[in-house]
């Protein structure tokens, strides 16, 4: 038997709101790799970590959100908090994978081509694990061709994000690419429900069950309060309150790739803040 499947029980409000929630997760995440092409090796693996822990759980809340929308007439839907915590899990660490080839390897060539992949590979694996954690009386099926163009698109979307974040541009090019990257999660997720069909096992079951909102709110306290908490970071930000506004090292010339200009500024002390290192010695001799 075919259920009935509506996707929008909260008209536009979930869309927008799990719209919102993609575009805050992608500019906290952006931001993050930008800020690591302008440090150390050493202090590089926590601000790209902190990027790919905000990203993931950004397209996450916005799957679960927009979830929350998701509804069959015949039959309560039901959500398995491990297989749904593991789909958390696998977008942190597949986005993680491609963000960390990006931010040691620069943001160019065959690093951004798998950085992307990678990364896209994860928004549309997190997606369908997560779709697997949906219990009803029945089974989905999918329409082959369209989620291979879901996860065309998911691919697409996080190499030209991956590629924003690498330019180490102002905060407003971090932020139109992160409202980019929101579109595109979103469009992800609805194709990849539109490839979807609903088969029911024998007669409907309209009895028992909570409202989806009920049972995914409580999951998403966690992630929520994460993004909130990853916000402070980026916001007070010493670089930020104290620095450029666009976080650009002096060194920086037009048409040197951000990766070699923080490979260099590796190899000398770094001029982030507006001030220059003080040295301990002279160049030219003192007159007696």
């Amino acid at each position: 038997m075919q259920g009935t499947v509506d996707g929008f029980s909260y008209g536009a409000v979930t869309p927008l709101v799990a719209y919102l929630m993609a575009c805050l997760g992608g500019a906290l995440g952006l931001r993050c790799t930008t800020r690591s092409l302008l440090v150390t090796h050493a202090r590089r693996p926590a601000w790209l970590a902190l990027g790919s822990a905000a990203i993931g759980s950004g397209i996450w809340t916005m799957h679960f959100v927009a979830m929350m929308g998701f509804s069959i007439k015949e039959t309560p839907l039901h959500y398995d908090q491990p297989i749904t915590y593991a789909s958390l899990g696998l977008a942190i660490v597949m986005v993680g994978v491609g963000i960390f080839i990006v931010g040691y390897r620069g943001a160019t060539g065959t690093a951004l081509f798998t950085g992307g992949t990678i990364t896209g590979l994860g928004v549309a694996s997190m997606h369908y694990l997560g779709m697997a954690g949906v219990h009803f009386h029945g089974r989905f099926t999918y329409n082959t061709f369209t989620v291979a163009a879901s996860v065309v698109i998911a691919v697409v979307a996080a190499t030209a994000a991956l590629w924003a974040a690498g330019q180490v541009r102002g905060f407003l090019w971090s932020v139109g690419a992160s409202l980019v990257m929101g579109l595109a999660v979103s469009g992800m997720h609805y194709t990849g429900m539109a490839a979807l069909s609903v088969h029911l096992d024998g007669a409907p079951h309209t009895a028992g069950g909570a409202p989806a909102a009920s049972v995914l709110a409580p999951m998403l306290i966690g992630p929520l309060a994460f993004l909130l908490l990853a916000g402070v970071v980026v916001i007070f930000d010493p670089l930020m309150v104290m620095g450029r506004p666009d976080w650009r090292p002096v060194e920086q010339k037009p048409g040197v790739p951000a990766a070699a200009v923080a490979s260099h500024a590796e190899r000398r002390p770094a001029v982030l803040d507006g001030r220059r290192p003080q040295h301990h010695a002279s160049r030219t001799p003192q007159n007696r």
